[in-house]
């Protein structure tokens, strides 16, 4: 009986290996996102994050949309962490695209303050942080794990 075991054992654990060491079975899918960020330029003027680490973060989605009101683009992400991120660009007026990303119970906390601007600290939805900038022609919303905030915010000063 062991020997049946050993034999179904054997080659599962094989194929477990190489799918992690080959082929990189636990690392996030990454997707290029370039086409989509062109869409998005062509509605308004699109930050990219410069200087995050390839091998570290990875684009795993990329939407953008035209609604009512304005044009949303949405990028997620996977951290260092391998906790998911989402970083939303948006012209919706931010009375209404605060409370949708958010959520109605969400409460400014704080702020953070990088080189280039200062950002509204907000909880959210349980067990989410977001970070929130505002200006004339855009609104960024970035929006993680709660307990991520040190890559939420290496996001946040990623972005010129």
């Amino acid at each position: 009986m062991i020997m049946s075991l050993l034999v179904l054992l054997v080659p599962i654990a094989l194929c477990l290996t190489f799918y992690r060491v080959v082929l990189d079975g636990d690392k996030p899918i990454s997707i290029d996102p370039a086409e989509t960020i062109q869409l998005a330029e062509r509605a308004f003027p699109v930050a990219q994050p410069r200087g995050l680490d390839e091998d570290d973060w990875h684009v795993a989605s990329a939407v953008f949309g035209r609604v009512d009101g304005g044009a949303t683009l949405r990028l997620g992400y996977v951290g260092p962490s391998g906790k998911a991120m989402q970083l939303i660009q948006s012209t919706v007026a931010p009375t209404t695209l605060i409370p949708a990303e958010v959520g109605d119970s969400g409460k400014r906390t704080g702020a953070y303050r990088t080189d280039e601007r200062v950002w509204m600290q907000y909880s959210g939805r349980p067990g989410e942080t977001a970070l929130i900038f505002t200006e004339p022609t855009r609104t960024i919303v970035i929006i993680g794990d709660g307990g991520d905030t040190e890559n939420l915010e290496k996001l946040a000063s990623a972005l010129p």
